[in-house]
């Protein structure tokens, strides 16, 4: 279950259907992946194939990631069966 998305484009896409502010090539993964973090039920059921699922350090610890397309992924923090301050970012 989604508790909070912080990315105003991914809200937008999740609680409107309005895709104005994602890059139309990313869409198809973007929604399956937000489709996937309404239905898991656990943490691991994210670790589909490709999605290069992993923990992040630094100053994004306690996030973890999934591949979205070269240096963009969707991140998120995870706990109690719900994913929290989930963000699309561009990694650079």
């Amino acid at each position: 279950m989604i508790e909070s998305i912080k990315h105003k484009g991914l809200k937008r896409l999740y609680e409107r259907n309005d895709v104005s502010r994602l890059p139309a090539e990313h869409l198809p993964k973007i929604r399956m992946v937000l489709g996937l973090m309404t239905r898991v039920q656990t943490l691991q059921d994210m670790n589909y194939p490709g999605s290069g699922l992993h923990k992040l350090t630094g100053d994004l610890a306690g996030f973890y990631a999934v591949k979205i397309s070269g240096n963009y992924r969707i991140i998120f923090r995870y706990g109690e069966g719900e994913f929290k301050d989930v963000v699309y970012i561009d990694y650079q």
